[in-house]
């Protein structure tokens, strides 16, 4: 739910902050006191249109923060978490106009474009009168509604997922046909180019191999001449090869041992060099009995380097990956070869999940059908009370054209709604009032109210050209809503105002040649007071704080009662 806003440099406020509580609060105040622009204030936040002139006059920015506590919203806890901004329990949405017209949105501390703060909007707030965010005039949300007042999630999931097969494979199916245009040609270069590497005949990391023997082929004379210096040096000169020079002093050192043990150690280091050095005068020999300068090896080397890297610069590729590049296009190729049986395998699983989804959309549209007839008595019934007596309301099930699938069934959902004797129904967003189109949007919201997934409702002036016993039903109804969820209402008119279970009250104030908004919350006498007000106009008698009181109380008893009751 929405737990505070607060307000800098917009429109006629200065600096405002307001904490917001559960249930229903009504916003009253003289008329021309700037009530509405905190909703105004509130849907900016939320990514209404702005420019320069919401800036209040000498501010250099305009700035709105509102805060939500959304514990238990799951549908704005996986938005933020799937856009890694979500923090916990709370969050904090932002928005910023600069005098010169420039916006900024921000949503827990990131900036982000205004469609994403609609985004999460619309899964926070639903604001009802002449703004942005009556998210009830979209047709998937009246779907959305008519699904949950009917208990058709599992329904709707089924349907869905069963789409969401079908069009995947259905995505797979037309990959496959655009293959299949140029599949023979492909088949073919593959053909040759299979046929290439088999002539090659490249053995697994022959071409790592061939680079190590060509280098050294190349240089073997070089090789071969230091190798059997090493070996002179070692051992084949009698007087100062070094092995017999080491051997000689290590056999002094040893028949010294006894005169001192403490050079054993060393002794024993010198056997041991004796012997690698040993050791490595045969590897010298060996080497140099396998080392041969061939011409013709050299040149056969070379030729197939060269085979190996035309064809890799051919297919763009390392060396060393020609061979794995062969399985590759094998692999293309049994694919490609193979189109056809998948074509057909493809097109009968398709079938089957048509003919699957038809079946259980066809009993979807059932179930909606049953359930719109009731909704529609319901919603019609409180339309008439909230008077608008001649008002009718009708639910639309517009098909879907004939043969196609959708991911939510066989029609499209419309609310229709006709205010007025004699005027056909029409879709709400045609409905001409914004009074009107609130009181039909609070009609539908407090018979959806025990399903419905938005949390916060707003509605601005809702009681607009209406009193007496319909401003009371109004009232009664707002607060029937607030029971499960959280309405905040902007009202001219007592009746409704008695009804809150929060109220503030918003004054203009002067000062030095300014003009800004204050806000108060009311309880007790001071609630007492401001309804008399709202009764009595400029004179406020005891009689008018006496009715205010009685209203106040009646209210609370009123309350009492369900909006299924009236």
């Amino acid at each position: 739910m929405l737990t505070q806003i607060h307000i800098k440099n917009f429109a006629i406020i200065d600096n405002l902050d307001l904490d917001f509580s559960t249930a229903f609060t009504v916003l009253t105040g003289e008329t021309g006191a700037g009530k509405s622009i905190i909703v105004d204030a509130l849907g900016l936040a939320l990514g209404d249109r702005a420019d320069s002139h919401v800036v209040r006059k000498g501010a250099s920015r305009a700035e709105i923060t509102i805060t939500f506590d959304i514990s238990g919203l799951g549908a704005a806890q996986r938005w933020l978490k799937e856009r890694d901004m979500d923090t916990d329990n709370e969050c904090m949405m932002r928005r910023v106009v600069t005098a010169e017209g420039r916006s900024r949105g921000y949503i827990n501390g990131s900036s982000v474009p205004m469609q994403m703060l609609r985004g999460l909007g619309e899964l926070l707030v639903d604001i009802h009168g002449q703004h942005e965010h009556q998210s009830l005039q979209k047709r998937e949300v009246q779907r959305q509604l008519l699904d949950d007042f009917a208990g058709l999630t599992e329904t709707t999931d089924r349907v869905n997922k069963i789409y969401d097969q079908w069009r995947a494979l259905q995505t797979d199916l037309d990959g496959l046909k655009q293959t299949s245009t140029d599949r023979q040609e492909r088949i073919e270069l593959l053909q040759f180019q299979i046929g290439e590497l088999e002539a090659l005949g490249l053995e697994k990391k022959e071409a790592r191999q061939l680079e190590e023997e060509h280098q050294r082929l190349v240089h073997a004379e070089k090789l071969l001449t230091a190798a059997m210096e090493t070996i002179s040096l070692l051992h084949e000169n009698d007087n100062s090869a070094i092995v017999n020079a080491l051997g000689r002093q290590l056999n002094q050192l040893v028949k010294l041992r006894d005169i001192d043990p403490a050079i054993t150690p060393s002794c024993e280091i010198l056997e041991n060099a004796l012997i690698q050095l040993d050791e490595a005068t045969s590897e010298l020999r060996q080497y140099t009995n396998q080392l041969e300068v061939d011409p013709q090896r050299i040149d056969w080397v070379e030729q197939r380097l060269s085979a190996i890297h035309t064809l890799s610069r051919k297919h763009r590729v390392d060396p060393g990956k020609l061979h794995a590049l062969r399985s590759d296009l094998e692999a293309e190729l049994i694919t490609l070869s193979s189109t056809d049986k998948q074509l057909a395998d493809i097109r009968d699983t398709l079938q089957r999940l048509k003919t699957t989804f038809f079946h259980a959309a066809e009993d979807l549209s059932i179930k909606r059908k049953e359930a719109a007839s009731r909704l529609t008595k319901k919603i019609q019934r409180i339309i008439h009370q909230l008077g608008m007596p001649g008002g009718r309301f009708e639910i639309a099930f517009i098909p879907v054209e004939a043969g196609k699938l959708a991911p939510h069934g066989l029609e499209h959902i419309e609310f229709l709604v006709s205010a007025n004797p004699g005027h056909p129904p029409a879709p709400l967003n045609k409905v001409a009032s914004g009074g009107e189109l609130s009181r039909i949007s609070l009609a539908i919201q407090v018979v959806a109210a025990n399903r419905g997934q938005i949390p916060t409702f707003v509605f601005d002036e809702i009681d607009s050209g209406v009193g007496g016993r319909t401003a009371e039903t109004i009232g009664r109804q707002l607060r029937a809503l607030g029971q499960t969820h959280q309405v905040l209402c902007v009202t001219h008119l007592a009746q409704v105002a008695a009804l809150g279970h929060h109220h503030f009250t918003v004054t203009k104030q002067s000062r030095r040649n300014t003009t800004t908004i204050g806000i108060a919350t009311l309880d007790g006498s001071a609630r007492s007071d401001e309804i008399a007000r709202m009764l009595g106009g400029v004179e406020i008698t005891k009689q008018t704080r006496a009715h205010a009181k009685e209203m106040l109380a009646r209210g609370q008893s009123l309350a009492t009662q369900t909006a299924g009751q009236l």
